[in-house]
């Protein structure tokens, strides 16, 4: 039951918005926290004391460590109580809950192949939905939304969001997911399930370039040069280095597809005289000088979202654009160091671990994970990706996986996705 309600979750943090979008009534992301809430009560009340020892990790520690320092930004001066209570729920208690969650409930490789299977569909999905909404049109839903949201429609194009809760967690999430799927595709498998993994990967790409999130191309970049070095074969990374390089070069100093508009887009990436990059950068020196004399931050929900218990404040008129940015505010330079520091350490674990693992199918996926939250966490330096679902719950569950995979070596093996 612990397993079905888990994965159920996981499914629904890619499609709340829509139900959110189209039927409404109800706050759906409480049904999350609801489900959440069952996942912990069922874990607290039924597992068995040897099993706790599962959650005795650096992971579960770190983000023990992260909502202590998040609970103490209560008593920061300079956010509303209320602001403080919505912010650190996505920041620091989800994360909290669902590691160890994911810690006691994850325990094979069938697990890891569903788990697998969830987010590839459900981003397939979520590319086919949006291809529908570009091509095809928009619900009476979605026209509000984008009416809600002008920056979905630029110049006249809309900036797909699929049933995603914005265009930028769309075009990030399907990059990442794009990426494992394209990595899983690479695997020792049958050749019908390559194919099909294929096509689910190549549609998730074109969901991130129409988009029209640059920054999600990153995502693609940096996870796979991760992944190209955590294969440790000197063939793939050279191959895998050159059509890299050759991708960057070919956007960076070519004009060809600039009438494409998606292209066009994209290129703008990695224009360092581009309009919109120039505007943050104005906006994160300005910030510098303000943050220097509040080494704790402004407080949880001091901007973003929940800026709207906080009017009135210089920090409530800052549009963060980069989840960095937002963790620099709400919990000053102290804590961007802390937050950076659990990142990164997580990530060099990862890549350590997927650099030991022997299984060769096993293998794949682990580097597939650790690329695609590599891939993640770098498109967080551009938009709010990792605090979002269903970005977040994908990275937590990810490291999970990776985290446990050397007992699921010593495991039954799994062919659900062999």
């Amino acid at each position: 039951m612990k397993n079905f309600l888990l994965n159920l979750l996981i499914g629904f943090c890619f499609i709340y918005f829509l139900f959110a979008r189209e039927i409404g009534g109800i706050p759906y992301l409480e049904v999350i926290e609801v489900l959440i809430a069952l996942l912990a009560i069922m874990v607290l009340c039924s597992t068995a004391s040897e099993d706790w020892k599962r959650i005795h990790n650096e992971l579960v520690f770190s983000f023990t460590l992260w909502f202590v320092i998040s609970l103490l930004e209560a008593v920061n001066p300079g956010a509303n109580i209320l602001g403080w209570l919505s912010e650190i729920r996505p920041v620091a208690l989800y994360p909290f809950l669902l590691i160890p969650i994911g810690f006691i409930i994850f325990k094979s490789n069938r697990q890891l192949d569903v788990f697998l299977i969830i987010i590839v569909v459900m981003s397939t999905l979520g590319a086919l939905w949006g291809i529908k909404q570009l091509h095809i049109g928009l619900s009476a839903g979605e026209r509000a939304f984008v009416a809600a949201n002008p920056t979905h429609l630029i110049w006249g194009r809309l900036r797909v969001f699929s049933f995603y809760n914005d265009a930028g967690q769309f075009g990030a999430s399907q990059a990442s997911v794009g990426l494992i799927t394209l990595l899983l595709a690479l695997a020792p498998i049958k050749k019908w399930k390559r194919i099909v993994l294929l096509i689910c990967s190549l549609l998730m790409l074109y969901g991130m370039l129409i988009s029209g999130t640059r920054g999600a191309l990153f995502a693609v970049v940096v996870g796979g040069f991760v992944a190209i070095i955590l294969f440790k074969k000197i063939k793939p990374i050279f191959l895998g280095s050159v059509l890299m390089l050759g991708f960057l070069f070919f956007l960076r100093f070519t004009h060809i597809g600039d009438t494409n508009y998606q292209i066009f887009r994209l290129r703008t990436a990695i224009n360092p005289s581009d309009p919109s990059l120039n505007v943050r950068l104005a906006t994160q020196r300005n910030l510098r000088e303000y943050m220097s004399t509040r080494p704790f931050g402004g407080g949880l929900g001091v901007l973003g979202f929940n800026s709207r218990f906080n009017y009135g404040q210089y920090l409530a008129t800052v549009q963060p654009d980069s989840y960095f940015v937002k963790v620099w505010a709400m919990y000053g330079i102290v804590g961007l160091v802390i937050w950076l520091g659990i990142m990164l350490y997580i990530l060099g674990k990862c890549c350590a671990i997927a650099w030991l693992v022997e299984d060769e199918i096993l293998r794949f996926k682990i580097i597939a994970l650790t690329a695609g939250f590599a891939g993640t966490l770098f498109c967080s330096y551009g938009n709010e990706v990792i605090n979002n679902f269903p970005s977040s719950i994908v990275t937590y569950i990810s490291w999970v996986f990776v985290f446990i995979s050397p007992e699921l070596q010593q495991s039954k093996k799994s062919n659900l996705l062999n």
